[in-house]
């Protein structure tokens, strides 16, 4: 499901995933080499019209990764070694995007964020499908958040003495 559906059918788990990703402009994405190991690599994540999308530069081992194999794992960045600000994962799969507008709307949505935008058609565009999402913040009020369409929002809790 596109972001926007995510966000509809849990409305508490992706407005935590949106603040951690938009906070630091940066996440990690996890993918599938071809021999079977995983892959992690920084990215920008983008929110456009109702969608994540990560763009990549063209043929970089990521992009490759990901049109051979959608399937990835998207988590934000922790900086924080106590985990006390909480960390969300999202395990999505990643569509190709080659529609010329929706490239556009992403370019323009990158250029009102940091004056810069990637040239066509030399870059790699994904929207993200979601499949399910979690959120766990470490420490005395270790707690969190799991998600997906068929067990619906889950919570735990913890308390360490």
């Amino acid at each position: 499901m596109r972001w926007d559906e995510f966000a509809a059918a849990c409305p508490e788990l992706a407005s935590l995933g949106e603040e951690r990703l938009r906070v630091r402009e940066l996440c990690l994405v996890g993918t599938l080499r071809r021999n079977g190991y995983p892959r992690i690599s920084p990215v920008e994540p983008e929110f456009v019209d109702g969608e994540l999308m990560l763009g990549m530069m063209w043929q970089s081992p990521k992009a490759l990764d990901l049109l051979r194999d959608p399937r990835c794992v998207v988590h934000s960045v922790v900086s924080d070694r106590e985990g006390t600000e909480g960390d969300f994962k999202l395990y999505a799969r990643a569509r190709d995007v080659p529609d010329p507008a929706r490239r556009e709307r992403y370019r323009k949505t990158i250029k009102a964020r940091i004056d810069w935008e990637p040239t066509e058609p030399d870059y790699h565009l994904f929207a993200l499908d979601v499949d399910s999402a979690g959120f766990v913040v470490f420490g005395d009020d270790a707690h969190g958040l799991a998600w997906d369409p068929k067990r619906g929002l889950r919570r735990w809790s913890q308390r360490l003495s």
